[in-house]
């Protein structure tokens, strides 16, 4: 199979080449080509995740995001963050996330709770 740990900028556009020709076949699993292909898979995303990091997203944006994929309007939050001027006050950045706004909304709008903790300079978690 000549599977290799990916060191260099080289050693990853070669694996993406190998990825990419595998992916193309698509292959079934439990066959050789789907095994390289899940180990090439897995060694490109480590790499990757190593050496080009994706930062979370803002939990404000976050929110707002989940809002537009649901068509929700500001008073639909109302529930999970309080009276309307805090949903405003909170949607502004004005206002931190509390904790148990961040257990509603996670509740609610099912964002992951590590996105809606990230610490935020501008406030400290407020309880």
């Amino acid at each position: 199979m000549n599977v290799h740990p990916i060191h260099t900028e080289e050693d990853y556009r070669a694996a993406l080449k190998v990825v990419s020709k595998l992916v193309d076949k698509d292959p079934a699993r439990d066959t050789p080509d789907g095994d390289r292909l899940e180990i090439w898979g897995l060694l490109v995303e480590a790499y990757e995740a190593r050496h080009y990091p994706i930062d979370p997203p803002d939990p404000i944006e976050a929110i707002k995001f989940r809002m537009d994929q649901q068509g929700l309007k500001p008073k639909d939050l109302e529930p999970m963050i309080g009276q309307l001027n805090r949903v405003y006050e909170v949607l502004a950045g004005k206002r931190p996330l509390t904790l148990a706004m961040i257990r509603r909304l996670h509740d609610g709008l099912g964002i992951p709770a590590e996105i809606l903790i990230r610490n935020d300079d501008r406030f400290a978690l407020a309880a």
